[in-house]
C-alpha cells in the first residue's frame, strides 16, 4: 500500500469528463496532482484548484520538460480521441493521437525512471463478444479503428514494462456516464437523452433500439483508479470495470423518461455499425482490488440528471 502525501501523480486527459473526477478523488486522498490536457474536449473549469495544470498535447515534445520539473512517481494515461463513429472517418488522426501520443508519454517514463502507469482501456477491445459477460481473458476482437487504437496503446504499455520494467495496470472500462458527461464516446448517449428530454426535444435512436450496454457511474470508475494505485496486486494486471449487467437502449430510454416525467418518443433512425450486446464480468477487480460498483443506474442516472438541470448543460 502507498499514501498519498508521498506521491505525486500525473493525470493526462484531467480536464476531461472521466479524468477530472479521477483527480478530484486523488486530492482527496491527499495525493500531490499535475494535469496535462489540451482542452480538445475537456474543460478547464473541470480542473480542481488543488492541481497544477499544463495545456499540453501528449504528443508534444514539450511534454518531457513537465517530467523533468515534476518528478512523478506514477502517471494515470485518459488522454485519447474516444469516439468510435469518428474513428471510422478519422483512422490516421485515431491512430496518431491514441497510439502515438502513448508512446510518446511512454518515453518520456523511461527517460525519467517513472515507474508506473495506469491505463484507462476499453471495453471495445472485445469486438462483438462470442461469451458474456466478457472475462479479461476473453478474445480480443477489435471492429473499429477507435478500439483498435486502444488496444495497441495496451500491448505497448506491456512492452514497456518487459523492456523497461514500468509497471502498469490496464482498467478495462464499460459504457461510463455521470455528471461533466459529453456527447462523445459509447456512453455519450446518456447525456444525449437527458439533454433532449429536458428541453423536449426528441431523441433519436439508431436501429432497433434492442442493442444493450453495460454502463458504469464515473465515480465509481475513479474509485477503481485510486485502488489500482495504492494496492501492490494490481501491478502488471488487467481488470474489467463495469456493472456487471446489461440494459438496451430502449430501456435506459425508458428509466431516463420515468425519472424525468417525460411523454416524449424517441425517433428510430437506420441502423449503424456498432456492437450488438456486451457486458463486463467484474470479478478479478472485486477479488484483487476489493473494487465493485456501488452505485446503481437509476441513482447514477438521477444524479446526472441533477447535474444537468443545475448547471442547464447543453451538448
Amino acid at each position: 500500500m502507498v499514501t498519498g502525501k508521498k506521491m505525486k501523480i500525473l493525470v493526462t486527459g484531467g480536464a476531461g469528463f472521466i479524468g477530472s473526477h479521477i483527480v478530484d478523488l486523488l486530492i482527496e486522498k491527499g495525493f500531490e496532482v499535475v494535469v496535462v490536457d489540451n482542452l480538445s474536449t475537456g474543460k478547464i473549469t473541470n480542473v480542481n484548484n488543488k492541481a497544477k495544470f499544463y495545456k499540453l498535447d501528449i504528443l508534444s515534445k514539450e511534454l518531457e520538460e513537465i517530467f523533468r520539473k515534476e518528478n512523478f512517481s506514477a502517471v494515470i494515461h485518459h488522454a485519447a480521441s474516444i469516439s468510435v463513429r469518428k474513428s471510422f472517418q478519422e483512422p490516421l488522426f485515431y491512430a496518431n493521437n491514441n497510439i502515438l501520443g502513448t508512446i510518446n508519454l511512454l518515453e518520456c517514463c523511461r527517460k525519467f525512471n517513472v515507474k508506473r502507469i495506469i491505463y484507462a482501456g476499453s471495453c471495445s477491445r472485445f469486438g462483438n463478444p462470442v461469451n458474456l459477460p466478457c472475462k479479461e481473458t476473453d478474445n480480443i476482437n477489435p471492429t473499429s479503428p477507435y478500439a483498435l487504437s486502444k488496444y495497441v496503446t495496451e500491448e505497448y504499455i506491456k512492452l514497456y514494462n518487459s523492456l523497461y520494467g514500468i509497471k502498469y495496470t490496464i482498467l478495462v472500462y464499460s459504457n461510463v456516464y455521470g455528471e461533466r458527461q459529453n456527447s462523445l464516446g459509447e456512453a455519450g448517449v446518456i447525456s444525449i437523452f437527458i439533454n433532449n428530454l429536458i428541453i423536449k426535444k426528441q431523441p433519436e435512436i439508431f436501429g432497433d433500439g434492442n442493442q444493450s450496454r453495460d454502463f458504469i457511474y464515473v465515480k465509481d470508475v475513479a474509485q477503481a483508479n485510486y485502488l489500482s494505485l495504492i494496492n501492490d496486486k494490481s501491478k502488471n494486471k488487467t481488470y474489467n470495470i463495469g456493472s456487471g449487467k446489461e440494459i438496451s437502449i430502449n430501456q435506459l430510454f425508458e428509466n431516463l423518461k420515468r425519472i424525468i416525467s417525460s411523454e416524449i418518443l424517441p425517433l428510430y433512425k437506420p441502423g449503424i455499425r456498432e456492437v450488438k450486446k456486451i457486458f463486463l464480468s467484474y470479478k478479478l477487480a472485486e477479488q484483487e482490488l476489493n473494487w465493485s460498483p456501488s452505485t446503481d443506474l437509476d441513482e447514477g442516472l438521477r444524479k446526472t440528471i441533477d447535474y444537468y438541470k443545475e448547471y442547464n448543460m447543453k451538448i
